[in-house]
């Protein structure tokens, strides 16, 4: 785990450096940011979808 670390440290210094760093460190925050939108929407469905089968499984049981 920390060879990965130390590869992936060392690979920022280097995009750090290098003026073609900057696209990419605003491509890596707008992935993020999509990615941070992506699991705030996933747990309301979540949300949504446990109360749906919730509902499902207690008709099912009154109904047996």
């Amino acid at each position: 785990m920390g060879n990965i670390l130390l590869k992936l440290h060392l690979k920022f210094q280097d995009l750090m450096t290098r003026e073609q760093g900057q696209e990419l460190t605003e491509f890596a925050m707008t992935v993020a940011l999509v990615a941070l939108g992506a699991t705030a929407g996933m747990q309301s469905l979540a949300s949504g979808v446990n109360t749906t089968l919730m509902t499902i499984s207690s008709t099912l049981s009154s109904s047996l």
